[in-house]
């Protein structure tokens, strides 16, 4: 085969692609574990980040291990489930996965889906706080759609189950700079101390477009929106009044303050 010749410089390039492809794999495949892990101790920091638990000095596993137990629940009802009769733990459990499985996941009414996530689980493991015996906050899985995607997070309520402890995204598509903002520390701390409910129980909290007055009666249960990010806002907005109403966390929230759970 001459060195110029075309069928030598084919050899060549398929054979490159190939031994590329087999490195490509291998490296995939070794990573894995470790892509994994990082994922898993991501979304156990952003629990605690949303439940104010988050010091980056810390051992987060150790915090999460000594502070934090999850609680498997029927969202529907608000009951508290034994995750080994359901064959789920709180290591594997996947809520976009259980949301897609027709036997652990439902179709929400488009009339109901303010939200816009079209299919929510019938199970979802939420985390509490606890102080010995004592409840000290409530951290909830939330999401919704925004502008370009479906934002995954936490949002977490104080002992009171009234007051707004933190909140915190573990993924996004939003566009950086605008939408992309529910990242940043200085929009996320205007979320604790707001208040969430009425006094009639109703959802009260609001995600608004522009800031809040500080003098307005309506200051307390208001968090600036995103600037330039209109859609976005109106999604949190929407997240927000879904997830912590009846259609949502409901049940499980009347639940905790009949004093019917604890760890």
């Amino acid at each position: 085969m001459q060195n110029d010749s075309i069928q030598k410089t084919i050899f060549v390039a398929v054979a490159l692609c190939l031994v590329c492809s087999f490195f490509v794999s291998l490296a995939a495949v070794s990573l894995d574990d470790i892509q994994r892990e990082n994922k898993r101790l991501d979304m156990i920091k952003n629990i605690l980040v949303a439940g104010g638990l988050y010091d980056p000095t810390v051992d987060v596993q150790a915090v999460y291990e000594n502070r934090v137990v999850p609680l498997l629940i029927e969202l529907d009802t608000g009951q508290i489930l034994n995750p080994e009769d359901y064959g789920m733990s709180v290591g594997t459990y996947d809520l976009k996965k259980m949301a897609s499985d027709p036997a652990f996941g439902r179709a929400v009414d488009p009339g109901e889906d303010i939200a816009n996530i079209r299919n929510r689980p019938k199970y979802i493991f939420v985390y509490q706080v606890m102080e010995g015996d004592k409840l000290q906050r409530v951290i909830l899985p939330i999401y919704g759609y925004g502008l370009w995607s479906t934002l995954y997070g936490f949002v977490s309520l104080d002992s009171d189950l009234q007051s707004i402890r933190g909140i915190a995204f573990y993924e996004h598509g939003e566009t950086p700079g605008l939408g992309g903002e529910v990242d940043n520390d200085r929009w996320k701390a205007l979320w604790p101390g707001k208040r969430a409910f009425d006094d009639a129980g109703n959802v009260a909290l609001s995600v608004i477009k522009g800031q809040v007055d500080p003098k307005s009666a309506k200051a307390p249960y208001q968090v600036d929106g995103l600037s330039g990010a209109t859609i976005t806002t109106r999604g949190l907005h929407n997240m927000i009044t879904y997830w912590l109403g009846e259609k949502g966390y409901g049940a499980f929230l009347k639940t905790l303050k009949q004093g019917g759970v604890r760890g």
